[in-house]
């Protein structure tokens, strides 16, 4: 293979991650979440990390790894308690050592999408009433109160992918589908860990869901192939 993304270890791929970035997280409710390059990021100590994710899930032991080891001080999440006594979300934002954002899923999405369509925004009907709409700009659009939402960027992005061939362009199983994509499009760098890496070529172009030119760099799962 003349050209490659492939690197040799999730290590080596978070290598370059540096303190106070932000990092959107692949993975819905605990399936599919990029546990291997999760872990090496934790093993690295990092601090002071935004972690934008769709929910503090058990069975993503690694993004709770990752937090309790004291490497994030800001999580954006739709759900991001899961409830249970033994949360480390919970415990420290109760202690004020994180900032916890509440977002909508749908608005979660819709704003990376933004970002990855290199958009100024989108106005959405949602939240109008409540908090979440206190200090934001509102308009009338087609008869319907929106608020504004600004287009939420990442420095990283950490993924999983059933399929990779050597120029990053991904193949998804399952919910992959749809979180993934909005993910590495917002992201200055993605990284696709991934469960079979094949030559270019090597996935049928019906079934690449990310195309490579969003992908910066592979690394091949040690971890349970998902499905």
């Amino acid at each position: 293979m003349a050209f490659s993304k492939l690197y040799d270890s999730a290590q080596a791929a978070v290598a370059d991650i540096p303190d106070g970035a932000t990092i959107l997280v692949g993975g819905v409710s605990g399936v599919n979440a990029p546990e291997g390059l999760l872990s090496a990021l934790a093993d690295r100590g990092v601090r002071d990390l935004t972690c934008v994710c769709d929910s503090n899930y058990y069975g993503a032991e690694a993004l709770h790894r990752l937090v309790s080891a004291g490497c994030v001080s800001r999580i954006i999440s739709p759900a991001p308690f899961t409830g249970r006594s033994d949360d480390p979300v919970h415990e420290l934002w109760r202690a004020g050592t994180m900032t916890v954002d509440v977002v909508p899923w749908g608005t979660l999405a819709e704003r990376m999408r933004s970002a990855g369509a290199g958009i100024g925004g989108v106005f959405l009907p949602v939240g109008i009433g409540t908090r979440f709409a206190e200090g934001r700009e509102t308009r009338m659009v087609n008869g319907v109160e929106c608020v504004f939402e600004a287009p939420l960027r990442g420095d990283f992005a950490l993924i999983r992918a059933a399929c990779a061939d050597g120029v990053g362009n991904l193949a998804y199983e399952g919910p992959q589908r749809g979180w993934n994509s909005a993910v590495v499009s917002a992201a200055r760098v993605a990284i696709a860990e991934v469960d079979q890496v094949v030559e270019p070529g090597g996935i049928d172009p019906e079934l690449v869901i990310t195309p490579g030119i969003f992908v910066n760099r592979i690394v091949q799962s040690s971890s349970v192939p998902v499905g």
